[in-house]
C-alpha cells in the first residue's frame, strides 16, 4: 500500500524560530517537516536571551513547559521586568512594569541561550534535523511541482514550502532580496555568562535583572538559570566614522576585559567589582537591515521567520519572543488552509494564501519595531559627544518609551484579525 503523500516543509535554520515552527507543526499527521542547519553541531552561542510575556505564552502554547521552569528561566522576584539604576549611586531610578494581567509563569524571563535551545530541542524529532547543510539556492521544478533546495555541500532536497529561519544574515532572504543586506549600527555589546560563584564575595550583588545607565553607555546584569550570571556591557560609536572602534569586529569574537573595564572606570564600586570578577567577555557588533516589502517570496512558496524576516538588531531584548510568535503564526497559517483533517494536499494557491495570512499577522508589527529601533539608533549616534547632566540622564531614564506593545503583544488575537482581512467574512481569500 502506497504511503499517503504529505506536505513537505523545509526549515532552514535550527534556531529559536526554526525549532519553534517545527514544534508548532509536529502534530499534523500530513506534514513532513525537515530542518536544515549549517552548523556541524547544535551549539548555541553562549549568551543570555530574554523572553517577554508574549514569548513565554507562546512557549506554553507550543507545549514547551520545560522552558517555563524556574530551573532555566530566571524571573525578577519583584515582578518588574527590568530595574533601572544610576551608574554612580546604584539607586533605582525607574522600573518597567507589566501592563496587562501577567501570570507568574509568563513574566519576563532571562535565559542562558543554550538552555532555551535545549528546552526546544526536547520537543523536536532529532532525525528531522540535518546538520552541515548550509543553504545555497532554491528553484521551483515545474516537472515535479516542488522546490528544489541546493546546499553548499552540493546535496539537494525537495519541499512544497520553504521557511527561512536562518538568522540576521539570512542567505534565504538574500537570494530573494539581494538588497536586504545588514549594516553595522555603531553599537557593540560585550557579553559574558559564567557561574555566579565568581561573584560570591561581592556585597549587595543585585539579585534581579538590573540595567545601569550613564550618560554615554549602559551595563546590564542578571542572574540566569542553573546558578549562572550574565554581564552585558555596551559601547556606541558613529558607524560612519572611518576610525570607529569595532567597525570590523566579528560576531562572537574574543573581547578584552581591560578595555571593557576602562569604559566603566568612573562607575560605582559595585559595578566595577562585578566587572573585576567577570572572567571573560566576547564582542557582538550590532547590525540591522531595512524592513522587507513582502514576506511572501518565491511565488508564494517561500517565507521567513525570526531575524531573517525582521533584522531589527536585537533592541528591546525582543528577538526571542518575536521568533516564537513568528513560529506560531506560520504554523497557524499553514493549518488554516491545511487542517489536520484535510482529505487532500493544499493547492499552490492555498499555500500562497497561507503565507499571505502569516505575513498579514506579523509584518506590520515587526515593521513598526524596525522603525522604532532605527529612530532609537539615530538618536544614540546624535548624542555622541554631547554632554548630559545628571538631571538630564535621570529624565531620560524615567521618560523611556512604553514598550509593552512589544513584550505583551497578543499574536493570537492579531491572527484572528488577519484571517478576516485575508479571507473576509465569506471565507474567500482576498489575494
Amino acid at each position: 500500500m502506497m504511503e499517503e503523500p504529505k506536505l513537505q516543509i523545509a526549515i532552514i535554520g535550527a534556531g529559536i524560530a526554526g525549532l519553534g515552527a517545527a514544534i508548532a507543526l509536529k502534530g499534523h499527521p500530513k506534514i513532513d517537516i525537515q530542518i536544515y542547519e549549517q552548523a556541524e553541531e547544535l551549539r548555541e552561542i553562549g549568551a543570555s536571551i530574554a523572553l517577554g510575556p508574549n514569548g513565554m505564552r507562546t512557549l506554553e502554547r507550543l507545549g514547551v513547559d520545560n522552558g517555563l521552569d524556574d530551573s532555566v528561566a530566571f524571573r525578577n522576584k519583584s515582578g518588574y521586568p527590568m530595574i533601572y539604576r544610576h551608574y554612580k549611586t546604584n539607586e533605582v531610578v525607574s522600573v518597567d512594569a507589566h501592563h496587562g494581567r501577567v501570570d507568574y509563569r509568563h513574566r519576563t524571563a532571562r535565559y542562558y541561550r543554550p538552555h532555551l535551545q535545549q528546552a526546544l530541542l526536547q520537543h523536536v524529532d532529532a532525525s528531522s534535523i540535518h546538520l552541515r547543510k548550509g543553504f545555497k539556492s532554491v528553484q521551483f521544478n515545474n516537472g515535479i511541482k516542488k522546490l528544489v533546495i541546493t546546499f553548499t555541500d552540493k546535496s539537494t532536497t525537495t519541499a512544497d514550502v520553504l521557511l527561512g529561519a536562518d538568522g540576521i544574515h539570512s542567505p534565504v532572504r538574500t537570494i530573494f532580496v539581494p538588497t536586504s543586506g545588514t549594516a553595522w549600527t555603531g553599537w557593540v555589546t560585550f557579553r559574558s555568562v559564567f557561574p555566579i560563584s565568581h561573584l560570591a564575595n561581592i556585597q549587595d550583588l543585585p539579585d534581579e535583572a538590573n540595567h545601569f545607565w550613564s550618560p554615554d553607555t549602559t551595563l546590564f546584569v542578571s542572574k540566569l538559570g542553573k546558578d549562572l550570571f550574565t554581564v552585558v556591557g555596551s559601547y556606541q560609536s558613529n558607524p560612519d566614522a572611518p576610525d570607529a572602534p569595532y567597525k570590523d569586529a566579528k560576531w562572537n569574537s574574543e573581547g578584552n576585559l581591560d578595555t571593557l573595564k576602562e569604559y566603566y572606570k568612573d562607575w560605582s564600586p559595585l559595578t566595577r567589582s562585578i566587572l573585576d570578577s567577570t572572567p571573560y567577555t566576547r564582542i557582538y557588533p550590532n547590525v540591522a537591515a531595512h524592513g522587507l516589502d513582502s514576506w511572501v517570496l518565491g511565488n508564494g512558496k517561500v517565507t521567513l521567520a525570526g531575524d531573517a524576516a525582521h533584522a531589527h538588531g536585537g533592541a528591546f531584548a525582543a528577538g526571542g519572543s518575536l521568533a516564537l510568535d513568528d513560529a506560531w503564526a506560520f504554523a497557524a497559517s499553514i493549518r488554516q488552509v491545511f487542517p489536520d483533517y484535510a482529505s487532500r494536499l493544499p493547492t499552490e494557491q492555498e499555500l500562497a494564501t497561507a503565507l499571505k495570512l502569516y505575513e498579514t499577522t506579523r509584518k506590520a508589527h515587526t515593521d513598526r519595531i524596525i522603525q522604532v529601533v532605527r529612530e532609537g539608533n539615530r538618536k544614540k549616534v546624535e548624542r555622541l559627544g554631547v554632554a548630559e547632566t545628571d538631571e538630564e540622564l535621570r529624565l531620560r531614564m524615567t521618560s523611556r518609551a512604553d514598550t509593552s506593545w512589544i513584550h505583551e503583544h497578543d499574536v493570537v488575537t492579531v491572527f484572528q484579525i488577519a484571517k478576516d482581512l485575508v479571507f473576509g467574512a465569506d471565507g474567500q481569500a482576498r489575494l
